[in-house]
């Protein structure tokens, strides 16, 4: 499966809409997110917030070979696994829809059913004859796998893409999931993807539009996060500081940085304070006959001037949610693919590609695609060299803090002679 997916995902990827963001190598929540900051930013919208119900278990297995049109042997293979059946205990099932639970292909493919949601909406608002420009303006469609949100300034127009919508999805044997399937505006806000998307009132001090748009963790999310911590806690209620601490980290850790992009400081000091009283009491509980002073100087310890962190030593300590830096993801560009040969972006945005060193690619993402020496933007063909700050016969290493990237042009300039063709780098990209 995964060297089908291998071949079929270069072609799709050139094909797929630009507002389709679920399982898609380079694309994330975050840039669907984003997404829709960028379409309500400047105006207030009706949104479809819609969930397909039971996506991958419903496909129907003929639309979608029709639709994936590729060449016969491959798609007798993918016909295989779509009708291999499922096996419980001794118990074979027939698989007669959808795509195999698990399978490495199964994202691509059901992101291969759903592609051209986008473009059905769009001809359907170029459809209606004398109102075509007040559809089309302002009409957008983002997907992330099986969600998605349909946004424009008219209600009626939401209400009916939700219409065609539904009938589009039909020829695919999907429908759409009527429990969480609804339409608001985003003065009351709406959830996705785990933030809530909302516009509050504002004064015209602050915005000349009377409304500022604001993204941050949802009710439901916060809620589920402070839960699993005290979880934690009530389970580790015996076990040493230093185990607790191990299990605690990697769920705030990953927890703060999926929220880093949004205006989450708030929430981070609210659930720091939480959790803080939350460690007293576990602290207090285990220690009944010692003062709160003596439990404190226990479990407690300065970082950086913080003289109320969690820790058994400085090496070993709880991260705040409120340390977290909000960073403003920055979105894909519209049709870019992994695949599409333009290494320096794919570099500086994921700092990896397997066309480019990984050295490299961590040397990009730190100069932001800019050149150390001239400061211009690299661009896709640029032939790129890395320069040792201090050099090699002077003590200098190899290491990340000694490097820096620079074009061709700017090495030459930089070391006063043109470099000979014999000392490139193995990799010029």
């Amino acid at each position: 499966q995964a060297l089908a997916k291998q071949a079929l995902e270069p072609e799709w990827e050139a094909k797929f809409e630009s507002n389709s963001y679920g399982f898609r190598p380079g694309r994330s929540c975050h840039d669907a997110i984003e997404a829709i900051f960028n379409n309500i930013n400047k105006t207030q919208k009706w949104v479809l917030d819609a969930d397909i119900a039971k996506c991958f278990d419903k496909i129907n297995h003929d639309a979608l070979l029709k639709k994936l049109n590729t060449f016969p042997t491959l798609s007798r293979l993918i016909k295989s696994w779509l009708k291999a059946g499922v096996m419980d205990k001794e118990t074979l099932s027939p698989t007669n829809e959808g795509t195999p639970q698990g399978g490495v292909i199964s994202p691509l493919l059901a992101n291969i059913a759903l592609h051209g949601m986008e473009q059905v909406i769009q001809d359907y608002a170029n459809s209606i004859k004398g109102k075509k420009t007040h559809y089309k303006k302002g009409l957008a469609l983002i997907r992330y796998a099986d969600d998605f949100v349909i946004l424009h300034p008219d209600q009626k127009v939401v209400e009916e893409c939700l219409e065609v919508i539904n009938s589009w999805l039909h020829d695919m044997g999907l429908e759409l999931k009527s429990s969480k399937t609804k339409i608001t505006n985003t003065k009351e806000g709406f959830d996705f993807l785990g933030f809530n998307i909302r516009h509050y009132k504002v004064g015209k001090k602050h915005s000349k539009r009377g409304f500022k748009t604001i993204i941050k963790p949802s009710k439901e999310k916060i809620l589920e996060h402070y839960g699993q911590l005290s979880k934690v806690i009530e389970k580790n209620r015996a076990a040493p500081q230093k185990a607790l601490i191990s299990q605690l980290k990697p769920i705030i850790r990953g927890w703060c940085n999926y929220y880093s992009s949004a205006c989450s400081q708030e929430t981070y000091k609210k659930i720091g304070n939480l959790l803080w009283n939350k460690l007293r009491r576990w602290g207090y509980r285990r220690h009944p006959n010692k003062s709160r002073t003596w439990v404190n100087n226990k479990y407690w310890g300065t970082i950086e001037k913080d003289r109320w962190t969690f820790m058994t030593g400085k090496d070993n300590y709880l991260p705040k949610h409120a340390k977290t830096k909000i960073v403003r993801h920055i979105k894909i560009q519209d049709n870019r693919s992994p695949y599409d040969g333009d290494l320096v972006y794919w570099n500086t945005r994921m700092r990896k590609h397997p066309e480019m060193t990984t050295q490299k690619g961590r040397l990009l993402e730190r100069q932001e695609g800019k050149c150390a020496h001239c400061g211009l933007t690299f661009r896709s063909g640029d032939l790129l060299e890395k320069h040792h700050i201090l050099p090699r016969n002077k003590g200098g290493s190899n290491k990340d803090e000694n490097l820096e990237l620079l074009h061709l042009h700017c090495h030459d300039a930089k070391h006063g002679s043109k470099t000979n063709s014999s000392e490139l780098d193995e990799n010029p990209f």
